[in-house]
């Protein structure tokens, strides 16, 4: 029989875990407030034509995600060899996605 297996006692941080999570939820919800922001003005909806067959579709899309990508390297960065609340940002992150979705559909945004 062979010897058993030493783990290290130490836990890994979970850190870039949770800055990729948070970053989705943020990224979600930027989709939904630059949709509803070119939807609302007509200044800021031809600034979100990046490419004219799909309209402001392409700029919405294409901002939001890289409000997503900024996010996560700047969580990454802060985050990246710590433990931080998981429950506490799983949450947020979540209730961001929720109110996206919410958010994007039409007679919620027409409230705004």
């Amino acid at each position: 029989m062979s010897a058993p297996v030493a783990f290290p006692s130490a836990k890994l941080p979970n850190g870039s875990g949770a800055a990729a999570i948070l970053a989705a939820g943020i990224g979600a919800f930027m989709v939904a407030f630059f949709a509803i922001a070119a939807d609302k003005s007509a200044a800021f909806k031809s600034l979100m034509i990046f490419w004219k067959p799909t309209g402001p579709l392409s700029g919405v899309t294409t901002c939001a995600i890289v409000v997503w990508l900024l996010a996560w390297a700047v969580l990454e960065a802060r985050w990246r060899k710590r433990n931080v609340a998981l429950a506490r940002i799983n949450t947020v992150a979540f209730a961001l996605l929720g109110l996206s979705l919410l958010l994007t559909f039409p007679p919620i945004a027409d409230l705004f």
